[in-house]
């Protein structure tokens, strides 16, 4: 947290003029730090050099207790004293720029107070019990979350481990991620005295993991003021191109946004609308992303247009009002008011054109949703609220636990992961590719539980979200009720039922790591390959294939001898099939379909004479009839026994074949062949083909081999027709 660093390298952003509600002078932080050197104000009074912090403090708690500030500022300017920033600058200005950032979003008091002690423990001889003694156990926490650790002790990794454990400390408690980003924010405004590679490497650090911590904090003014930042720095030319970009957009005479609010304006006062319509000119970043995106930039290009209103309804009035007396495009609109997303931020998108081809962009949201899209977290002020005795003393109970029912689901799944990572370096490069990952989907179990999980994410990764390393067990899934493979990517919304399988020796597949979206899912599975390395060719198939593989194998030779059904070309018996007009033709029941009894049937002469017997959905009977191939009226004589081909899918697990053929015996299902397909991932392919006496005793015979443990799907086989129809 130490600071060193000194006044800007680079300069600030260049706002185009435009309307701008009055704010309050910026505090004089030079000026102040000398001030703090001479010592606190008289007993009773707040020190002047916080007078600003308590102005805009107050102007968010107007009701707040400023004592906590006044004792907090006194430890900090006393133990900070004589310390300097590379500047030559009293220390003390950089607890007080942070402190202020964080006042002027509305943190609440103890916030502020940590703010103000977040370097003593760090940088002075105050020890995180003496902060505790005075404070309280909730501003020790904060202080101590944002306490870096030392690289005498932890060398190379003291920062990956800083930020492991700051992150640990956010799980419960936001307010520490909170100050972590003020204070880089001031610390990035203040980097120029830096060496040019000290500086590249801070603006990377903060790219890579401080801004996509303010995004899903949702803490959008220090997110979009850093990222500012840090292009200046990494890179220079374009920030100057598009800092002259705005500068010609500054000085134009006429301006489209400004136009276009007057138009809004007329339009929501005639539908006697209550509303503030502001203009939200870019930061630089965004004026970059958008003239690489559409080229040439125009007026309207530069800035956005607020419309501020007092109730969630008034949005859509306002929407209404727009699209009805402007021209909307269509395309354009969001409703993040409906659907939030996953960071907090609420607000209608729209935009709307005029006839010269000028386009503006229009946010429409309520005042405190505002409050909230600026300040995120840190405008949801203090969850965490204890005992009344405790908050009536400002204090919590060092052993009470600290959860937050509100930590949202990326924060949770970072925190899981996080405590498998087997070392600093892949903590910290897994730690950046997680955050790259902007946008949240939430998909839903069967018994009405969600998980939330990033965009792209598969089956695979729901797997290891709902079951952790158990999920090594996995061994398929049903996506919206049909089934899916594991490398399914999902959507959001979508109904995922996990398919686990019954042997506690159950193993992931390497092939999985190629769909592990997630840093918990691709963790798990390469601790687990690391223990588990690959046997050599030669060392012959692993137990599950065993079990699986040698049955299939004696279960297959054992039905040699008897007649395949799969293709066979003769005639079966107990299938009796009636030929309109050719009473003495040779049919044969094709295995593509295997039709039984009741089933709708038609039928197709081949070569030879012989009358082939399709199913009426069969997917062959249409290539026949296009080939050309005579149909001819086929029908079910008066004998009801059948022979048909069933397809079980199941998993892996020891005893399953007896335990199935067990049950289609008891349903009087005699079993002409079966092929048991070795295991792919612990699922196990079945084919039985089994005679039957009555066709009607099929559904029975279906249903008690799904009820077997282990069976999750039994179907009719559905071979592949060849290609040739006379090959049918």
């Amino acid at each position: 947290m130490s600071a060193e660093a000194t006044n800007p390298a680079t300069p600030g952003p260049v706002v185009p003029s435009a309307p701008r509600r009055r704010s309050r002078p910026r505090i004089d932080l030079r000026r102040l730090g000398r001030a703090a050197l001479l010592g606190p104000a008289s007993r009773g009074r707040l020190p002047d050099a916080i007078g600003h912090v308590v102005e805009a403090h107050r102007a968010h708690h107007p009701d707040a207790d400023l004592e906590p500030l006044h004792r907090a500022y006194v430890l900090a300017e006393s133990s900070h004293r004589g310390q300097t920033r590379k500047s030559g600058e009293p220390y003390i200005t950089h607890p007080l720029a942070v402190t202020l950032i964080l006042a002027e979003l509305g943190a609440e008091t103890t916030a502020l107070t940590a703010s103000l002690l977040h370097d003593t423990v760090e940088d002075t001889d105050v020890t995180l019990d003496q902060v505790g003694e005075e404070f309280g156990a909730e501003v020790r926490y904060l202080v101590d979350g944002v306490t870096k650790l030392e690289k005498v002790d932890y060398g190379a990794a003291a920062e990956p481990e800083t930020f492991r454990k700051m992150l640990v400390a956010t799980g419960n408690d936001v307010r520490v991620m909170s100050i972590k980003l003020a204070d880089r924010l001031h610390n990035m405004r203040t980097l120029g005295v830096m060496r040019p590679e000290k500086q590249e490497r801070i603006a990377k650090v903060t790219r890579d993991v401080l801004i996509p911590l303010a995004e899903r904090l949702g803490v959008q003014a220090l997110k979009t003021e850093l990222e500012d930042l840090v292009f200046a720095i990494l890179h220079p030319e374009e920030y100057e191109h598009t800092r002259e970009l705005i500068v010609d957009n500054a000085s134009r005479a006429d301006d489209p946004l400004a136009e276009f609010a007057e138009v809004m304006r007329t339009v929501l006062r005639d539908a006697d609308i209550q509303a503030e319509v502001l203009i939200r000119p870019r930061h630089f970043v965004s004026v970059h992303r958008a003239s690489r995106k559409r080229g040439r930039m125009r007026g309207a290009d530069f800035g956005r247009l607020l419309v501020l209103v007092n109730e969630d309804a008034d949005c859509y009035a306002v929407l209404g009002e727009l699209h009805t007396c402007m021209t909307p495009v269509v395309s354009e609109f969001k409703d993040f008011i409906a659907v939030p997303k996953f960071n907090l931020y609420q607000s209608l998108h729209t935009a709307v054109a005029r006839e010269d081809g000028q386009v503006a962009e229009v946010l429409i949201r309520t005042h405190q949703m505002h409050k909230v899209a600026e300040a995120g977290v840190i405008a949801l002020g203090n969850p965490y609220t204890g005992p009344a005795e405790d908050q009536a003393r400002g204090r919590a109970s060092a052993d009470e636990e600290r959860v937050d029912p509100t930590r949202p689901g990326w924060l949770s799944r970072l925190l899981d992961w996080q405590e498998a990572a087997p070392d600093p370096d892949t903590f910290w490069s897994t730690l950046r590719e997680d955050l790259a990952q902007d946008r949240e989907i939430t998909v839903f179990r069967p018994d009405g539980g969600t998980l939330g999980l990033p965009e792209g994410a598969t089956c695979v990764d729901a797997a290891y979200a709902q079951y952790g390393e158990d999920a090594h067990a996995c061994i398929g899934a049903r996506v919206n009720g049909r089934l899916a493979t594991l490398s399914t990517v999902l959507r959001d919304g979508d109904t995922v039922q996990l398919l686990m399988g019954q042997d506690p020796a159950s193993e992931p597949s390497r092939e999985w790591l190629e769909h592990a979206h997630t840093p918990a899912a691709r963790i798990a599975i390469q601790r687990w390959l690391a223990t588990h390395p690959a046997p050599a060719e030669h060392e012959g198939p692993g137990p599950a294939e065993d079990s699986g593989a040698a049955k299939a194998a004696e279960e297959s030779a054992r039905s040699a001898a008897e007649p395949s059904t799969t293709g066979a070309p003769a005639s079966r018996p107990g299938a009796a099939i009636t030929v309109a007009g050719r009473p003495d033709a040779s049919v044969r029941l094709a295995g593509c379909c295997t039709p039984v009894p009741l089933d709708e049937v038609t039928g197709f002469a081949v070569r030879g004479g012989v009358v082939t017997v399709h199913r009426a959905e069969c997917a062959a009977v249409a290539r026949m009839a296009d080939a050309g191939r005579e149909e001819v009226d086929v029908r079910w004589g008066d004998t009801t026994g059948c022979r048909v081909t069933l397809v079980a899918e199941s998993f892996g697990r020891p005893h399953l074949l007896a335990d199935l053929t067990e049950a289609m015996a008891l349903e009087g299902a005699e079993i002409v062949s079966a092929t048991v397909e070795p295991p792919n991932q612990q699922q196990v392919r079945h084919t039985y083909t089994v005679q039957l006496p009555d066709a009607g005793h099929l559904p029975a015979l279906m249903r008690a081999m799904r009820n077997v443990p282990g069976v999750y799907d039994v179907g009719r086989a559905q071979h592949h027709a060849p290609a040739s129809p006379g090959s049918a």
